[in-house]
C-alpha cells in the first residue's frame, strides 16, 4: 500500500528514454504549475502515467494497457529528473503565507521528492524482486481475473493483452539488472535466491493447461454479453500470449536464477555485508520509519518493550495457573481447548460482530467525525482461505464497495483467540484501517496524491496503536484474549529487534528464527517466512511499533499539557484528519493543533 513514490514535471527531451519509449510516447508532459494545489495535482497525473498499475489498483483505468520497464536506467534517470523538478517549483512557494492544512501538504510531498531521489543512490534497481515482493509475483494477481484489472468489456481485455507484450521486456530488464547487481557486488543471500527459483516454475503460472493457469482466468470467466466470436477471439489471443510470452519469460528467469545468479549470491544474512550497506540500510530505516532514528535507537526500543511484554504476559501466565517458564507458556497456548471455544464459522464471525457491538458505543467518545463508507466482517473466499491472512480490503471512495474485513476460517474449530482476536480486530478493521483509510479517501480536499497515499509507520502505525485502545473498550478482560493482545505487540516489538540485528550484522537468519520462537507462538515455518521477509524488505517491518509508540507520545503529552483542554476525540480526528503523513510532519501538524486547543 506504499503509494507514495514520486515527484515533479519534466520536459519531453529529459526523459526521452523513459520506459523504453520513444520521445513521442514520453508518458509524462511539460506542465509549469504557479501554485501548491496544482503543483501537487500535475505531481500526481505524472506520477500515474509513471505508475500505472498504481493506477489501475486505485480504479483509474486510463493507463490499463500501459507497463514501462520501470527498472531500467533510462527510465529511472528521467523520474528523478522528473523529482528534482517539482523539488524546483516548490522553492516558489511562499510557505510561510500557507494555511496549516497546506504546510502539511507542502511538507508531505516535500518529504516524498527528498526520500525518493535519496532511494534511487542505493540503486535498488539492482535487485528487481525478491521472494516477498515485486511485479513477478503481483503480475499474476493483475492477470488472474480477479484483480485490480477489470475484465468486463473488449477494451479490457485488449488493454491486458498489451500488457502481457510488454511482460518479458520487463523480465528481460530484471535479469539484466540482476546481472549488474553481480558487477557491484549488491546481491541477495543465497537463503532467499532459493524460495524464488520454485516461485518462478509453479505450475499455476507455467502449465500450458487453460484450467489451470492463473492467467487463462479471463477466459475462463467472459462477461455474460460476450458473444461466442469475442470469447473465440480472445481464447485464442490469450492462448498465445500466455504461451508464446508468460510462461517463457518466468521460465527463463527461473533458469537465470538457478544457474547463473544463485552461485553469485551471498552466504550472508543482513545489509551489512554489501558495499555501502551500513549507510543503505540507515536509508531504508528512515525511510521506513519516516524519522530519524538510528538503526541503533531503534534496536534499543525493541529491547525495551521485549522486555515490558514479557513482563505483562508472566501475569497472564500467573492468572491462568501456568507453573512453566513463560517460552512453555508461549507454546502452550498454541494449543489449549480454553483458547479455541469455537465449533463454526458462523460462531467465529458472530464473535467478531460481537467485538463491534460492544465497542460502538465508546467509539462515539473517541471519535467525532466517522467514515461514511460502509463495513462488513467477512469469511475469506474458499478458493484462497488456506494460505490467507486475516485482511481489510478497503472501500472504494465513491462508497460502492464498502471496507471489508477478511478473516480466513479453513478449520474454525482450530481458530485461537490467543492470535489475537479482539486486537486483530481492532487494528485490521474498527477503528484501525477502516477508519483510517476510509476517511483519507473520502476527504476530498485532500491532493490526490495524500488522499491514495500511504506512509507504513503512519498507516501501520494508527492500526497498531489503535490495538492499545482496547482496554478503554472493554476488552481484553479474558487472560486469552489479552494474551493475544500481548503477542500482536510482541510480534512488532520482536521485529524492531530482529531486523536491526539482522542488517546490522548482531544476528544471522537462524539467531533471528530463535529469538523470535522464544517470544512469539509461531511454528518454525511461519517464524522463518516472518525473518526472511526482513532480509528481503530491510526496514520495512520497523514502521508498526515506531508509528504506533510516535502516536502514544503524542497523546501523552497533550493530555498532560492541555490538562482539562484535551480531548480524546478530537485528538483522533485531527490525527486522522489529513491522512497518512510522514512522523515527523504528523509531529509538526500536531504542534500547531495544540496551540488552538489553548
Amino acid at each position: 500500500m506504499k503509494s507514495i513514490l514520486a515527484k515533479g514535471m519534466v520536459g519531453i527531451g529529459l526523459i526521452a528514454g523513459l520506459a523504453s519509449c520513444k520521445k513521442s510516447d514520453s508518458p509524462l508532459t511539460k506542465v509549469t504549475p504557479s501554485n501548491l494545489d496544482s503543483i501537487a495535482s500535475n505531481y500526481y497525473e505524472q506520477y500515474l502515467k509513471l505508475y500505472p498499475l498504481e493506477a489501475t489498483s486505485q480504479g483509474d483505468l486510463r493507463y490499463n494497457d500501459q507497463l514501462p520497464i520501470n527498472i531500467d536506467k533510462d527510465f529511472i534517470a528521467g523520474e528523478t529528473a522528473f523529482y528534482t523538478s517539482v523539488q524546483k517549483q516548490l522553492e516558489n512557494v511562499d510557505y510561510k503565507n500557507l494555511s496549516d492544512e497546506n504546510k502539511v501538504v507542502f511538507d508531505v510531498l516535500n518529504y516524498t521528492l527528498e526520500d525518493k531521489i535519496e532511494a534511487s543512490n542505493y540503486h535498488p534497481e539492482y535487485i528487481p524482486f525478491t521472494q516477498f515482493g515485486g511485479l513477478p509475483l503481483n503480475f499474476p494477481l493483475y492477470g488472474s481475473g480477479e484483480g485490480s484489472q477489470p475484465f468486463k468489456t473488449e477494451k479490457d481485455y485488449t488493454d491486458w493483452l498489451k500488457r502481457m507484450e510488454k511482460f518479458p521486456e520487463w523480465m528481460d530488464a530484471a535479469t539484466e539488472n540482476f546481472r549488474e547487481g553481480i558487477n557491484n557486488k549488491m546481491v541477495l543471500p543465497k537463503k532467499l535466491v532459493v524460495k524464488m527459483i520454485p516461485q518462478m516454475r509453479a505450475e499455476e503460472i507455467t502449465t500450458k493447461d487453460p484450467e489451470k493457469n492463473i492467467f487463462f482466468g479471463p477466459v475462463r470467466k467472459f462477461p455474460k454479453d460476450f458473444t461466442k466470436e469475442q470469447k473465440d477471439r480472445f481464447t485464442g489471443l490469450y492462448k498465445e500470449a500466455v504461451i508464446q510470452k508468460i510462461i517463457p519469460a518466468y521460465t527463463r528467469m527461473g533458469d537465470f536464477l538457478e544457474k547463473e545468479y544463485l552461485p553469485k549470491a551471498r552466504d550472508t544474512d543482513g545489509y551489512n555485508s554489501l558495499p555501502n550497506g551500513k549507510e543503505i540500510y540507515r536509508y531504508y530505516a528512515k525511510s521506513w520509519t519516516t524519522t530519524n532514528k538510528t538503526p541503533e535507537e531503534i534496536n534499543k526500543t525493541g529491547l525495551q518493550q521485549v522486555a515490558m511484554l514479557r513482563a505483562e504476559m508472566e501475569k497472564v501466565k500467573q492468572q491462568v495457573g501456568f507453573t512453566g517458564t513463560l517460552e512453555e507458556f508461549i507454546s502452550y497456548v498454541k494449543t489449549d481447548p480454553k483458547a479455541m471455544p469455537y465449533k463454526t464459522s458462523k460462531e467465529v464471525l458472530a464473535a467478531f460482530n460481537g467485538i463491534l457491538t460492544k465497542i460502538t458505543p465508546k467509539l462515539k467518545t473517541m471519535f467525532s467525525v466517522t467514515p461514511k463508507t460502509g463495513f462488513e466482517i467477512r469469511q475469506t473466499e474458499k478458493f484462497r482461505e488456506a494460505s490467507a491472512s486475516a485482511e481489510y480490503l478497503q472501500g472504494t471512495p465513491d462508497g460502492k464497495r464498502p471496507g471489508i474485513f477478511y478473516v480466513p476460517l479453513p478449520d474454525p474449530a482450530k481458530f485461537n483467540v490467543t492470535s489475537g482476536m479482539e486486537s486483530l480486530f481492532l487494528h485490521e478493521a474498527i477503528p484501525g484501517h477502516h477508519y483510517q483509510v476510509s476517511l483519507q479517501q473520502e476527504n476530498t480536499r485532500l491532493p490526490k496524491f495524500m488522499r491514495f497515499g500511504w506512509f507504513g509507520a503512519y498507516g501501520e502505525g494508527w492500526a497498531h496503536y489503535c490495538e492499545t485502545l482496547g482496554p478503554e473498550f472493554g476488552l481484553y478482560t479474558d487472560p486469552y484474549q489479552k494474551m493475544g493482545y500481548l503477542s500482536d505487540q510482541m510480534l512488532r516489538a520482536v521485529r524492531l529487534v530482529v531486523d536491526t540485528g539482522l542488517h546490522t550484522g548482531r544476528m544471522t537468519r537462524e539467531q533471528a528464527i530463535q529469538y523470535f520462537l522464544s517470544n512469539i507462538s509461531y511454528d518454525e515455518a511461519g517464524a522463518t517466512a516472518e525473518v526472511e521477509r526482513y532480509m528481503a524488505m530491510p526496514g520495512q517491518a520497523l514502521g508498526y511499533k515506531i508509528g504506533s509508540l510516535r502516536i502514544r507520545e503524542l497523546r501523552e503529552k497533550y493530555q498532560n499539557e492541555l490538562g482539562s483542554k484535551f480531548s480524546l476525540a478530537k485528538f483522533h480526528d485531527e490525527i486522522l484528519s489529513q491522512g497518512c503523513l510522514p512522523l515527523d510532519v504528523l509531529n509538526r501538524k500536531m504542534e500547531l493543533w495544540a496551540k488552538k486547543q489553548r
